[in-house]
């Protein structure tokens, strides 16, 4: 079985994987994923948000985020907590997010 710290770096390079499709941009880079928690059981919780409560993709992504994570062997359950505080602002994108988008 794989130990939790492993299966953390694998849920994150997964979540590296998924753009916002408005912004050529990964969510883990945006900020938009704001903790990844893997339980002694195995489980899978990521706690996430979204640019905007009126994001078009508020309806889709977090299902996309859940079904991508579930593919990765060692995990039992994957949880998607969708939460809107603290709100998203673009100071939570990292220095690499804000150089691909030319605010560097």
């Amino acid at each position: 079985m794989k130990d939790r710290e492993f299966l953390k770096k694998e849920v994150i390079e997964m979540l590296k994987t998924i753009f916002d499709p408005e912004i050529p941009v990964n969510i883990y880079e945006l900020g938009m994923i704001y903790d990844v928690e893997i339980t002694e059981s195995n489980n899978a919780i990521v706690k996430m948000t979204l640019t905007s409560p009126a994001c078009p993709v508020a309806e889709s992504l977090p299902g996309e985020v859940r079904e991508r994570i579930k593919g990765i062997y060692g995990l039992n359950e994957v949880f998607v907590d969708l939460v809107w505080d603290p709100p998203w602002n673009m100071d939570m994108m990292s220095d690499e997010a804000k150089l691909q988008l030319g605010m560097l």
